[in-house]
């Protein structure tokens, strides 16, 4: 068995899925730690390549002799919301100023793909969360 590599650093960067580039973000993130910026970008692109539009969150690890292993995310709930409403952006203040409407469906199907990344025990549980996330960008849940 070979010896355990000693961990770096971990962060995350939320990025296109298929069109991750040497340019920034990746590029400064990745060239501090001496990481192979196209090396990463290649193996990115070809696991996100059937998500093409969405964002998606890469939480990469980098170890001792500078080599690296990424997992992939769910897409941010934000984004999920603002596709599922169709609108461009949440609202600048969302007490007062609603910018769209999703349906109980379309919260519960947020919630079943977001529930891995969710800090929930259930999928009711999830479903308030991902809610109140609508809630704060200004889109109501239509019942």
């Amino acid at each position: 068995m070979p010896p355990k590599k000693k961990l770096v650093k971990t962060f995350t960067l939320q990025l296109k899925a298929g069109q991750a580039t040497p340019a920034p973000p990746v590029g400064p993130a990745l060239g501090q730690h001496g990481v192979n910026i196209m090396e990463f970008c290649k193996t990115y692109n070809a696991q996100t390549e059937s998500q093409r539009g969405d964002i998606v969150p890469a939480e990469i690890s980098v170890f001792e002799d500078r080599s690296f292993s990424f997992v992939l995310k769910t897409p941010p709930a934000a984004r999920l919301l603002i596709k599922a409403a169709g609108v461009e952006k949440g609202s600048g203040v969302p007490q007062s100023q609603k910018v769209g409407s999703v349906t109980r469906a379309q919260l519960r199907e947020i919630a079943e793909k977001k529930m891995v990344d969710l800090n929930a025990n259930d999928l009711d549980q999830a479903e308030k969360i991902i809610a109140g996330t609508a809630r704060s960008m200004g889109i109501t849940v239509a019942e």
